[in-house]
């Protein structure tokens, strides 16, 4: 498949939030309808640039894999198509996690890392549906109450959180900074 670009970024090796924190920023010297190209290994990519560009009206092309390189596509959107980056606005940081989790609140930790990182390390009892699966499982969430959503920044779990609240979700909180500062206790799968 041959597509035409304006702009490649080389996002490989790197993982979330860089992947994108890295197109943000190349994404302003685009003009309006050019195409960029990121190249990225991160699993995780794929989803947080499709949910990235749907908050702020950039339009998600699509995904090429060519070995372990995913080659994602997005056009930046015309002025009259850009939206201000929404973000979730029901925060709670680590340590009223582990508070909460301590004092056996009754709280539903959803991780929405790709598989291979909650393996290497999550938070005990948490839940794992990937960011770029969250919309086909909600089902599995139907009965939930007292969601709170993680990852390893709060990047992608922020997408999480606003994506279950337009679904009707009820108190759903994003956790702040995510796994990569976690200090309560972590499971790992053997």
């Amino acid at each position: 498949m041959e597509v035409t670009v304006n702009r490649v970024l080389d996002a490989k090796g790197l993982a979330c939030p860089m992947p994108i924190v890295k197109t943000k920023k190349e994404m302003n010297t685009l003009e309006p309808g050019e195409v960029m190209e990121i190249q990225a290994t991160d699993k995780g990519s794929t989803a947080d640039l499709k949910a990235w560009a749907s908050s702020t009206g950039h339009q998600y092309l699509g995904t090429v894999e060519e070995g372990e390189t995913l080659k994602h596509y997005l056009r930046k959107a015309r002025s009259e198509e850009e939206k201000p980056e929404a973000k979730h606005t029901d925060v709670v940081n680590l340590d009223e996690l582990l508070k909460k989790l301590d004092g056996n609140e009754k709280v539903t930790v959803l991780d929405v890392r790709e598989p291979a990182e909650y393996a290497f390390g999550h938070v005990p009892g948490s839940v794992n549906i990937p960011l770029g699966e969250l919309e086909e499982r909600f089902e599995e969430l139907k009965n939930v109450d007292n969601l709170h959503v993680i990852c390893r920044t709060g990047s992608r779990s922020d997408f999480a959180a606003q994506k279950l609240t337009e679904k009707g979700f009820k108190n759903v909180k994003n956790v702040v900074p995510g796994m990569k500062d976690w200090t309560g206790p972590t499971d790992k799968n053997q």
